[in-house]
């Protein structure tokens, strides 16, 4: 009896243990017609302050909050939870194939672990992120990337249970095309940005048989703003 909502409330659990990867959850903030940001960047803020910070009641629950090095230069984020009490912080996670994270960028100030996934080595600049708190690990993939896969791997080694993505576009499209997002947490606000960045940058397809067929599992009102929750379709069971 209630096997399926008792396997919700540790879902993240089940995938380490039985995929050997956490349950992957990308949260995006977009307007109606589907921008994350203008075309300069800027995104703070286009969601409310209920949205955000419903938002770091999900960062709250994960074991780790990621991020590509992209949106450490363009936003400088702290990828910490504030908005909502917590007794602790998530570990944060960069995906740096070259490591050109700022030693002075927000995320590495405490409280909480940094870990930087990167693919290419510089003694240099390993030295300057080591003395600034960050843990480093290299996963090389092809075309000098980070191997996605190998890092969601070495995460569900290191006991993470649900990874919680805040990504620019191109990181979200690199996951989404290769498969492992498991949640989409959409937060919508009411208003049109025009031509802007998406949600996620991959294809282009040429077929509407090859895109990724979701199911509604939460839409919900959340201050001005809607909470879309979606997962891809036959996944339910893992």
């Amino acid at each position: 009896m209630l096997a399926r909502e008792a396997r919700e409330l540790n879902i993240g659990f089940f995938s380490r243990v039985v995929r050997g990867r956490p349950w992957v959850r990308m949260k995006t903030a977009v307007s109606l017609d589907g921008r994350t940001a203008l075309t300069n960047g800027v995104s703070q803020w286009i969601t409310g302050h209920a949205a955000r910070t419903d938002g770091h009641a999900f960062r709250r629950r994960a074991s780790a909050v990621l991020t590509g090095v992209g949106t450490v230069h363009d936003d400088d984020p702290r990828l910490d939870v504030r908005l909502v009490d917590t007794p602790r912080q998530p570990m944060r996670v960069v995906v740096d194939s070259r490591l050109e994270t700022p030693p002075t960028a927000k995320l590495l100030a405490p409280p909480g672990a940094v870990l930087i996934y990167a693919a290419q080595p510089d003694a240099g600049r390993e030295a300057v992120l080591r003395a600034a708190g960050a843990e480093i690990a290299f996963v090389p993939g092809a075309g000098g990337k980070v191997d996605l896969a190998a890092m969601l791997a070495d995460l569900a080694r290191r006991g993470v249970n649900e990874l919680h993505v805040e990504a620019g576009h191109k990181l979200n499209g690199s996951l989404v095309r290769e498969g492992p997002v498991d949640e989409f947490l959409v937060y919508m606000a009411p208003r049109l940005l025009g031509v802007g960045r998406e949600l996620a940058a991959f294809g282009p397809l040429e077929r509407l048989e090859d895109t990724l067929d979701l199911r509604w599992t939460s839409v919900e009102r959340i201050g001005d703003d809607l909470r879309l929750i979606a997962r891809p379709a036959g996944r339910e069971d893992f």
